[in-house]
């Protein structure tokens, strides 16, 4: 599908969609996807839905993820991956953007843009990788006023509260905390940096029946688990938040080496995308016969009306 007709775009919103999905009995698992590129990449390998992770669009950026970031900033993205995918998309909205004003704008903002759902989380600033030390956290009521204010902001979006309590006040905060962003208005919870397997199990237990997600976050805090055992210990989503962005980092990095050190990118030619297959990926061929159909079917004939 090109996705520039009109029939060929979903007819319900991206929190609609989204919602549906996390209603299904498996969990829902949703890959980061750094760029237009990798979102159609995901969506052909056969997912339903995106995270948009404020560190991968950072990094994209040259900057680290210590909430510099605008809400412009994210909307670019988002509107890239939606475009793109047509998928509902879990964006991440850092702290905010600023108070519950802010966080209204910032709602209304990333839903126009496309995404499905929004990730809240309980950090001040500057803000931190949830598996970094010495994160500040906003006082529970402050962030419970933010999760309200983007509950009254949205017409569908799904509301996901982070908190980062449990490195700092065990899991009895973090429960707490999320029982509170959970009577502000929050659909979910992610409870970030969550350190084994016990730790998600309590989590869970303590807060039954609700839509929990799960952060599986290379060279981080948390033990590697697969979408299957975290659906085992009662959690609805899963995220991959900056995989595809290290793997695409790497692959550069690579790349740059080879052609300083040798002039010539030859020698990787194997790993690379071939034109075709890039081609097939961005559906090219399919925008080529759409524009050929427009105009052979609006255009008059050149042969009609010659002198």
């Amino acid at each position: 599908m090109t996705y520039l007709i009109a029939a060929d775009l979903p007819r319900t919103s991206a929190g609609t969609r989204f919602r549906a999905l996390l209603e299904r009995p498996d969990i829902l698992a949703v890959p980061g996807a750094h760029s237009g590129l990798a979102a159609i990449q995901a969506r052909d390998a056969g997912f339903e839905a995106l995270y948009l992770s404020g560190a991968a669009v950072s990094a994209s950026m040259g900057l680290p993820d210590l909430g510099i970031l605008t809400v412009d900033d994210l909307c670019f993205h988002i509107r890239q991956l939606a475009r793109a995918s047509q998928l509902p998309v879990l964006a991440d909205g850092d702290t905010g953007f600023g108070e519950a004003l802010n966080v209204m704008h910032m709602v209304r903002s990333f839903e126009d843009a496309g995404a499905g759902a929004v990730q809240i989380e309980d950090q001040l600033l500057p803000k931190k990788c949830g598996h970094l030390n010495d994160k500040r956290l906003a006082l529970p009521a402050d962030m419970a006023a933010k999760i309200n204010a983007a509950k009254r902001a949205t017409r569908d979006l799904f509301i996901l509260a982070r908190t980062d309590a449990a490195a700092s006040e065990g899991i009895e905060g973090a429960v707490a905390r999320a029982k509170m962003y959970l009577e502000a208005g929050a659909d979910g919870i992610f409870p970030e940096a969550l350190t084994d397997v016990e730790m998600f199990r309590e989590v869970a237990h303590r807060l039954p029946g609700v839509k929990l997600l799960a952060n599986m976050t290379e060279f981080g805090r948390t033990p590697p688990l697969t979408a299957q055992q975290f659906q085992e210990l009662g959690y609805a989503m899963v995220i991959w938040p900056v995989s595809s962005l290290r793997v695409a980092a790497k692959a550069q990095e690579a790349l740059y080496a080879e052609i300083r050190a040798k002039g010539t990118p030859q020698d990787l030619i194997s790993r690379m995308q071939t034109r075709a297959e890039l081609y097939d990926v961005i559906r090219y061929w399919d925008y080529e016969a759409l524009d050929r159909n427009i105009v052979q079917t609006v255009l008059p004939s050149t042969s009609e009306g010659g002198a």
